[in-house]
């Protein structure tokens, strides 16, 4: 995802910070390790605080950040049109929703009876995603842990049906893409359904265009990708593709992509 703003899942695009929402995601390249605790840090703080009003439903956002929360919930009611047209939610199937934020996904998932097993490397926002589950009585099929993408734990009798994984690879450089998708496919016993920024002259442009305002809020880095190079991971690690669709907004696009074990 790359939103044109300072901070979450997503690129840093940059606007000033007087007028700039934080986003889940920024611009540099270095070590993994550095970027998952920038990540950890930033969610379970000042991040958490944006992202879960975002990812609300009241009306406590400015035009920035309401034009994230439509852009987020396009991709979001694309991917639950997907479900819903094979029934893979209603049927009970297993879903596991890999970097869950407050339940955006997990929760729809839930309710239309799917079993949910969602983390997020955020406490704050698992626990946030947990109390949102409770209030909707949903807590029987949807259970939320703490975790990275490498540690998320599979069931005990074996991969899950569907693994998702919305506005997350935004924090994973390119030598690091591949691996994560191998690691996510490798959960995944039918389906994966992952978005991200896609890399692009224009969205290139933009991001260099961000960096000329740094703004104190931006505190993640963020990460375009091709879709070759994702295709081609996903190909590596025995999927191919069934469906593309791209969302795009004032100040968030994300390409969105479901893929099918061979």
């Amino acid at each position: 995802m790359l939103l044109i703003s300072s901070g979450a899942s997503a690129l840093n695009i940059g606007v000033p910070a007087s007028s700039a929402v934080a986003t889940r995601a920024p611009m540099s390249c270095v070590r993994m390790a550095d970027d998952k605790a920038e990540v950890e840090e930033y969610f379970n703080n000042e991040g958490f605080n944006r992202w879960s009003r975002i990812y609300s439903e009241d009306g406590e956002v400015n035009s920035v950040q309401l034009d994230i929360r439509t852009g987020h919930a396009v991709t979001v009611d694309k991917v639950l049109g997907w479900v819903d047209a094979d029934g893979s939610a209603k049927a009970g199937e297993i879903f596991c929703d890999a970097g869950c934020g407050v339940g955006s996904l997990s929760l729809p998932l839930a309710d239309r009876g799917a079993k949910v097993v969602a983390s997020d490397i955020s406490a704050a926002m698992v626990e946030e995603a947990a109390k949102r589950a409770a209030d909707a009585g949903l807590s029987e099929r949807a259970s939320f842990s703490t975790s990275d993408l490498e540690n998320i734990q599979v069931p005990a009798d074996g991969k899950f049906d569907t693994v998702t994984c919305i506005d997350v690879m935004i924090h994973y450089p390119q030598e690091k893409m591949a691996e994560m998708v191998s690691g996510l496919a490798s959960k995944a016993d039918k389906r994966l359904i992952i978005s991200f920024a896609p890399d692009t002259w224009y969205y290139r442009a933009l991001k260099s265009f961000g960096e000329l305002f740094p703004g104190p809020s931006k505190t993640t880095r963020a990460y375009l990708h091709t879709e070759e190079a994702v295709v081609a991971a996903l190909k590596d690690s025995g999927f191919k593709l069934s469906r593309t669709e791209m969302t795009g907004t004032n100040f968030y696009f994300s390409r969105l992509l479901e893929a099918v074990r061979e």
